[in-house]
């Protein structure tokens, strides 16, 4: 058998036996690097997917190698930093003894069921947080205990909690937990209010929130000023993390940067991995927009334009482009357009996006901002001249008039003294280049910050 063939029927088959969430973030993209004599040596590519793959998939890769070949071939698993070194194993201690109180009743998850991995967006700003969660679902407990998710509010850390529950819940029989941290606080403060003779309350706080396998909190940034119930927490976390149980915590905020938190809880944070989402670009918001609408009926009536659109004015929140594009689709229903091109999202989303950059721009505004911005005059922008830095800064002025006013193009066309087909041609190159090129699009939101002020 050719090597190319052997390895397209490991892949085909070790794809039937793993979700395609797992497969494609763990075997997709690894290579058969050589195969001599009985021995195979395979290229996962980074150490973080060597170490994974060589934690949780050795069995299955042995399996599938002895499956589709007569012989007896060792394998050995490599990344790109070290081809040439020793495939290592890592060995992972007993699990201690520990006391288990007794199930009284089953806690509800309260897991939000539609936030899945199939359904979480993948881009550059949360790929590594995304991987890692998918680590900690497969194999809880074992890997990255706790997890700490942190970033700004709106990037998608609840949705990452959530998918890691239910994926949990799905594939094991594992009991999982998911709360705000607000609700910690308000069990534990209710918990003090009944006073000395509350031992049925322990008993029952204690039953919910340690007699799990996986304990889910959000939000943990809430802790701010709760002294008492960080000890409390501190003591919940040491019980479950002795034995072997998954924690996975979120902030908005690294723990670095808690300073109200307390120093042990902090050095217990970093037993684990620390995982910061940053905001989406402008590839991912785009991408984000365009899974909400798959599967619906008014799909296929938006004009990549109006993606376009959306994307470039929702700065940073994964909230304010589903808000955005949720507002669209309920005025779709209502309106029955026969497309939703780029005027009717301007006219519709008005209220959605900074409301005085949509009342006060004119084109004017806009080309005396950007002429400042690349320390030009307007009239530069307005004349025949064809300089490279002149023609760069007028493309983007006609794009920035094209996605913010609610002018023709034939309009715009005659403010910078040009034909429609040249503001055609100026937008249709800065919207493909602004897809790769991150100084055009931090360039363009600079001067859309400033336009608005």
């Amino acid at each position: 058998m050719k090597n190319d063939e052997f390895w397209d029927q490991f892949l085909d088959m070790i794809h039937s036996k793993l979700n395609d969430i797992s497969y494609t973030t763990w075997f997709k993209d690894i290579k058969l690097d050589s195969i001599s004599q009985n021995h195979i040596i395979i290229n996962v590519g980074n150490t973080f997917r060597k170490k994974h793959i060589t934690a949780f998939y050795m069995d299955l890769i042995e399996e599938t190698i002895d499956s589709i070949s007569n012989n007896n071939y060792t394998f050995e698993i490599i990344c790109d930093e070290d081809k040439a070194k020793t495939l290592e194993i890592p060995i992972y201690k007993e699990e201690p003894e520990v006391f288990v109180l007794p199930k009284i009743k089953d806690t509800s998850s309260n897991l939000k069921p539609e936030q899945t991995f199939d359904n979480f967006v993948v881009g550059d700003s949360n790929r590594f947080a995304q991987t890692v969660s998918l680590s900690v679902a497969e194999q809880p407990g074992k890997l990255y205990n706790p997890l700490f998710l942190y970033g700004k509010s709106g990037l998608g850390k609840t949705h990452l909690m959530n998918a890691i529950g239910n994926y949990i819940k799905e594939n094991s029989n594992k009991s999982v937990l998911y709360v705000g941290c607000d609700e910690f606080i308000n069990d534990f403060t209710q918990l003090n209010k009944k006073g000395e003779d509350n031992l049925e309350a322990i008993q029952q706080f204690k039953n919910k929130y340690r007699n799990i396998d996986v304990l889910i909190i959000d939000d943990i940034q809430l802790f701010r000023g709760a002294s008492k119930t960080q000890t409390e927490f501190f003591t919940t976390f040491n019980f479950l993390h002795d034995s072997g149980k998954q924690i996975i915590l979120s902030s908005d905020s690294s723990p670095d940067d808690m300073n109200y938190l307390e120093e042990r809880l902090k050095t217990r944070f970093a037993w684990g991995l620390q995982a910061n989402i940053t905001p989406p670009d402008y590839n991912l918001k785009v991408n984000i927009l365009k899974n909400k609408v798959i599967g619906t009926e008014v799909g296929n009536l938006i004009k990549p334009e109006v993606f376009d659109y959306i994307a470039n004015n929702c700065e940073s929140d994964v909230r304010h482009l589903e808000g955005a594009i949720n507002r669209l689709l309920a005025l779709t229903a209502m309106y029955s357009p026969k497309e939703i091109n780029l005027e009717f999202a301007q006219e519709n989303l008005k209220e959605d996006f900074n409301s005085s950059m949509y009342i006060t721009n004119n084109v004017t505004k806009i080309q005396k901002a950007v002429a400042e911005y690349f320390d030009l005059t307007v009239d530069n922008l307005k004349s025949k001249k064809r300089v490279a830095n002149i023609n760069n800064a007028r493309q983007i002025a006609m794009y920035i008039c094209k996605m913010t006013t609610e002018e023709t193009i034939e309009k715009i066309g005659r403010e910078f003294h040009r034909d429609h087909s040249t503001v055609l041609h100026a937008c249709e190159k800065i919207d493909k280049e602004i897809k790769t090129n991150e100084e055009l699009r931090r360039q363009i939101k600079e001067i859309k910050e400033k336009i608005a002020n």
